[in-house]
């Protein structure tokens, strides 16, 4: 296999990630146009005409529709962005852990953050034993490494630093602000997806003898929204699920790049695995953002068809290449 440089595999991560997250609003507006379209569509009566004759009215609907429909999404988009920080917390009570709470955690932090001249992290502290770790934040002054008390006393100085560094290549490679925004956008399809089947269960249903009314097309344009966003949905999932896995693999060559100890991070990574189910994240958007995201691994499930779904690589997989450096 030829070799690839740690600064050239970034690069074309990078290069990668940057093309998946374009697409995000590219699907916005191709979903937008096809809904206008099938809307144009399924509302004119009668049948027979070609397909191309819908063009011109549905291209009046998507020029009225999407200065509304991108001016919500980014609105929706900036708000989520800037309160990411304080959601995650929230999701997963983390509690903020400073030097004289733990010198140890915070001298393996501080130590890597000099070797590489990095402005050191805030350090958080999640109160349950299982074994866990996740940076997260968009700018220097709300970066994180969130800990698990767990994996702070269960590993071992060097497995800890592995972890640690795992994390912290994670913050070099701006993975978390590319996977805070993916985990944005798919969240707005979700919601999309959650109002107009709401609004299918309990809008007014026109009358049998008035197919043509308001109401009729009502219906017709939130039936569409919903298949529409469930689609969005799906292939947004299927984009953010793999900005995740080709970033774990990066981290953990950063890791072993950092620590020279790429056994360490084998070792805890193995540790961790026993272990790393957090009871107090339910969320699933934030629990991708873990070192090891239970249950959604690019394993089992119809072979390599499940691993679309999965938001990280095999844990065994990154242990046995670990173990190869």
């Amino acid at each position: 296999m030829e070799y690839v440089g740690i600064l050239t595999q970034q690069s074309r991560n990078n290069a990668r990630s940057v093309l998946l997250l374009c697409l995000f609003p590219c699907l916005v507006v191709g979903l937008l146009y096809l809904f206008c379209y099938l809307f144009v569509w399924l509302s004119t009566p009668g049948s027979g005409y070609p397909a191309s004759a819908f063009i011109p009215y549905a291209n009046v609907y998507f020029v009225h529709w999407a200065p509304y429909v991108l001016g919500g999404v980014a609105v929706w988009f900036v708000i989520a962005y800037f309160a990411n920080v304080r959601m995650i917390q929230s999701a997963t009570g983390a509690k903020p852990l400073e030097r004289k709470d733990n010198k140890r955690v915070y001298n393996l932090v501080e130590n890597l953050c000099i070797s590489q001249g990095m402005k050191m992290p805030k350090i958080n502290i999640i109160y349950d034993d299982s074994l866990n770790a996740f940076a997260s934040g968009i700018n220097e002054r709300t970066y994180t490494v969130t800990l698990s008390k767990g994996i702070i006393d269960k590993l071992d100085d060097a497995e800890l630093e592995g972890v640690i560094a795992h994390e912290l290549t994670h913050i070099r490679n701006r993975d978390v602000r590319l996977l805070v925004i993916s985990i944005v956008f798919v969240g707005i399809f979700a919601m999309l997806a959650e109002m107009s089947f709401r609004w299918l269960i309990y809008a007014p249903r026109p009358r049998r003898n008035d197919e043509n009314n308001k109401g009729g097309g009502i219906a017709i344009a939130m039936l569409l929204a919903l298949v529409v966003a469930i689609v969005g949905y799906f292939f947004a999932t299927l984009m953010r699920f793999a900005i995740s896995r080709k970033r774990e693999f990066m981290a953990d060559a950063g890791a072993a790049e950092m620590t020279h100890n790429p056994r360490a991070l084998a070792s805890a990574l193995r540790k961790i695995s026993g272990d790393p189910n957090i009871e107090a994240v339910t969320r699933d958007d934030v629990a991708q953002l873990f070192i090891e995201h239970p249950g959604k691994q690019a394993m089992g499930f119809l072979g390599k068809l499940g691993g679309l779904f999965a938001t990280h690589p095999p844990i065994e997989e990154r242990i046995r290449i670990l173990e190869q450096f």
